[in-house]
């Protein structure tokens, strides 16, 4: 139910940003130039994940800072969907395109004929496999991979781990994978580290988390730490750890930086949440939209292979492990969730 509300709430917001934002609303530019419509896409089954929420609402509020318009669309049930939206943007006339693709191989051919529109495509927080775009902006999702495993490691450093990564779709979820056992690895080798299953995830679900994380433990509870691909996979691992009476005895980490998985951290059920600080992000994506419409120079971090052809222009942040002791100088310092929420079930706070 909890999983529905949030759904229901994150459409409501969205819907309305699309309808403030049509096209005979745009805000005027300090020039008096038409102003840059942007385009968005988001693939509605991720946007459960809490995160998203706050990206789309900052970066459409730096936008219109920016004297741009912001129209926001929903795909609701998959990449098909996805499709289809994306095809109604671009009848709306849109200068460039963002999409947060659902299925990042699936999507290339839509996004080959955006391209050969003539419009612009910026690839947000998943990269787009196959087609040559003009930006990818993201977070450095080896780093997370590396700081899971950093944090296991230090915690575990001779055990049997669970790796629940996330959605097979998401090009993400293997740069996650590749940078855990680039530290996991020579563990392994090594006999320190013994890896009870690698599971794959088809979604990003909370449910599919729940059965499949389920199945193993029906198999064994013999496990010291869980890397979970993102905190809505690790609240279900807690969840099922609770139900046997082990949560707090396994070390779990996730990435999103999730309001309950705060909570969690500061309440020592979870051990770590990497936080990617959408507050930079996101604006800084609206600035590259905005610039690439108006064919203005945004100097990237670097340029990535995709496979295409090209090399792809990207901006890359960089993610930062929350654990207890760092939680007040990361999370609340920046605002991302407040002191009274993060730490509403403890029962003493100690305050700076």
């Amino acid at each position: 139910m909890k999983q529905i509300a949030l759904v229901i709430a994150a459409i409501a917001a969205l819907a309305s940003l699309s309808c403030s934002l049509k096209k005979g609303d745009r805000p005027a530019s300090a020039e008096g130039k038409t102003p840059v419509t942007i385009g968005f896409s988001i693939a509605t089954d991720t946007f459960v994940i809490e995160r998203w929420n706050k990206d789309i609402q900052i970066f459409s509020g730096a936008a219109r800072e920016l004297g741009a318009n912001v129209i926001v669309q929903l795909s609701a049930g998959g990449t098909k969907e996805q499709i289809a939206q994306i095809n109604f943007l671009v009848k709306q006339k849109i200068d460039v395109l963002v999409v947060i693709a659902h299925d990042t191989e699936m999507i290339a051919g839509a996004i080959t004929g955006v391209k050969e529109s003539g419009i612009p495509v910026i690839a947000y927080d998943r990269m787009i496999i196959g087609v040559p775009i003009d930006a990818f902006i993201s977070f450095d999702n080896r780093e997370v991979g590396r700081l899971f495993a950093r944090a296991l490691s230090k915690a575990v450093p001779k055990g049997r781990y669970l790796v629940v990564n996330g959605s097979v779709r998401d090009n993400n979820s293997y740069e996650v994978h590749d940078g855990l056992f680039e530290i996991l690895g020579p563990l392994v080798e090594g006999g320190q580290v013994k890896i009870v299953k690698d599971i794959w995830l088809e979604e990003w679900s909370f449910d599919e988390a729940l059965e499949k994380i389920g199945a193993v433990l029906e198999e064994t509870t013999d496990i010291d730490a869980i890397s979970c691909g993102n905190d809505q996979i690790a609240n279900a691992a807690i969840q099922l750890l609770a139900e046997r009476r082990l949560a707090g005895k396994v070390a779990v980490v996730g990435q999103d930086a999730d309001l309950i998985s705060c909570q969690r951290v500061v309440e020592g059920t979870q051990l770590m949440t990497v936080y990617k600080p959408i507050a930079k992000l996101a604006p800084r994506a609206a600035q590259l939209a905005v610039a690439i419409a108006a064919h203005t120079a945004f100097p990237y971090d670097l340029l990535m292979e995709n496979k295409s052809a090209a090399k792809i222009p990207s901006f890359i942040e960089a993610p930062t492990a929350v654990y207890k002791r760092n939680m007040d100088d990361t999370i609340i310092r920046d605002g991302f969730h407040s002191v009274e929420d993060v730490y509403r079930n403890v029962v003493q706070v100690v305050k700076k």
